[in-house]
């Protein structure tokens, strides 16, 4: 017999629990970022040359990559209590390690530790978000937790940047140490449990399939270079075949109601058309996060700290607005917000093929605060309206699924950007161009192309709803996909 899944109305206000698991993924999402200005102490600690120095950032991603699918499967089987405090419990761990590696390969084994229980938090915060939260509030609420995982990132170099500039790089992890540990002792006192587990057991096929399918993706994109494509190519090929088994896989195994990653969401036209839109958005973004650096500080020679601080304030303004774009999805629904935001997110990029070296650093300002902005005013509207698209009972596996192809769209776009810019610098500079120059236009060249590409989130946020429509029970998902998997039954407050 299946509960009353209509959560009672929190007139826009975040939940208590929803608080909480924001305060966590705030965390966990600033140390994601945090080491970025660490990679020349890591050098000198270690004395380690730069490319295996960049690897406290790859295997942080990869870890990622390869947990998040797993994700789907985990949420449903353990309570949101149990799944908290595993979670912040590995990333403790994993923190723990990293600040007192004596080794870089101990501190690689932090770094993955830390990865895995960054990796079930997002999952985490947004199945229990759907489940506790009724439709007519997601978008004030979900406007909320935009502000934390929006800031959070754009925090972690600044913060980095001012650590770095007094202390060792040890501090980025033992000033994180005492902070997680708050928050994690918060939650398991206050912390309630949404849902009752399923039973079910691991397929440990799907779970290697998975792992080495989507790491082999992630790290082979991350390889890319003008001078090194073909085992980069073939790590990519070898990737997406262990995922199409795994997808196999996963069809079988949803005859027996037990998938690993339940790729039933995909039914669903609005999260789909979602889910593309955020892919394409996410690629474009984390492909001007990489070229944005570089030009300010290869080009224009400013420190990371200034570096920091001058693409901080676009963070900040995503973060900030994410409230205010909640409460007008509330009100006027999806299509107001998304497709201006696409429109911005074209003309941010096309805006930024015009920079030179010369530019006023107020225009790359306010271009990079218009994409932050625009970006806001997608994203939040395309999570609940993606999600919202779904039965409760494959929340968890919408999650993760959309947090493994933000993964692979981060690899893709940073391959794809440093590729076209690095093939067109050298192809420039054995035409004879100084370095400089061939450099400047490169960048130009890779932002032109995310430009074409965010035409795609154009089109995807055109076809979208402007609300998921309702059927009456509570959400807006196809009555025949609801049917077709038994949601698990909820515990009442």
């Amino acid at each position: 017999m299946r509960a009353d899944l209509s959560a009672p109305s929190t007139g826009g206000r975040t939940p208590t629990v929803i608080r909480l698991l924001v305060l966590a993924t705030f965390v966990v999402i600033l140390n994601e970022t945090i080491m970025i200005n660490a990679i020349p102490k890591l050098m000198d600690s270690f004395h380690i040359d730069e490319q295996a120095a960049q690897w406290v950032s790859t295997v942080f991603m990869l870890t990622m990559a390869a947990v998040i699918p797993v994700t789907g499967w985990f949420l449903q089987r353990v309570t949101t209590r149990k799944a908290y405090v595993i979670a912040m419990g590995v990333f403790l761990a994993g923190t723990a390690i990293s600040a007192a590696a004596p080794t870089f390969a101990v501190l690689l084994l932090g770094r993955v530790v830390q990865a895995g229980g960054t990796a079930v938090m997002m999952p985490l915060l947004m199945t229990t978000l759907m489940t506790v939260v009724p439709e007519e509030d997601r978008g004030k609420v979900m406007g909320n937790v935009t502000l934390a995982i929006s800031v959070a990132p754009a925090m972690g170099p600044v913060i980095s940047g001012l650590v770095l500039q007094w202390a060792s790089w040890q501090w980025l992890f033992l000033l994180v140490l005492p902070i997680a540990g708050a928050v994690t002792y918060l939650g398991y006192r206050k912390l309630e449990d949404i849902g009752e587990p399923q039973a079910g057991e691991i397929d440990w096929a799907s779970v290697a399939f998975a792992a080495l399918g989507f790491g082999s993706l992630v790290y082979g994109l991350s390889k890319f270079t003008p001078d090194n494509v073909l085992n980069p190519l073939l790590l990519v090929v070898a990737g997406i075949a262990l995922v199409a088994v795994f997808a196999l896989r996963q069809v079988q195994l949803q005859r027996k109601g037990s998938p690993l990653l339940d790729l039933r969401v995909l039914l669903a036209g609005t999260y789909t058309k979602g889910l593309i839109l955020m892919s394409i958005a996410f690629l474009a973004m984390l492909g001007s996060m990489m070229l944005l650096p570089l030009y300010f500080q290869h080009l224009r020679h400013l420190s990371a700290l200034e570096t920091g601080l001058l693409v901080m304030p676009g963070g900040l303004a995503m973060g900030l607005l994410g409230p205010t774009v909640g409460k007008i999805f509330d009100r006027f629904g999806g299509r107001v917000l998304v497709i201006p935001g696409s429109i911005g997110i074209t003309a941010a990029l096309a805006g930024f093929t015009q920079i030179s070296l010369t530019m006023p650093y107020w225009q790359l300002l306010a271009l990079h605060i218009l994409l932050m902005v625009s970006l806001a005013a997608a994203f939040t509207p395309v999570f609940t309206l993606g999600l919202g698209a779904l039965p409760p009972n494959l929340y968890s596996h919408g999650s993760s699924m959309l947090g493994t192809l933000q993964q692979v769209s981060a690899a893709f776009g940073t391959a794809l950007v440093i590729t076209v810019m690095a093939t067109r610098t050298e192809s420039l500079k054995e035409a004879g161009t100084d370095a400089i120059s061939a450099q400047l236009d490169g960048m130009r060249l890779a932002f032109g192309v995310s430009a074409l590409l965010s035409v795609v989130v154009i089109i995807m946020a055109v076809l979208l709803p402007a609300r998921t429509a309702s059927n009456g029970h509570g959400h807006g998902a196809p009555q025949d996909l609801e049917d077709e998997v038994p949601a698990p039954e909820l515990v009442k407050d």
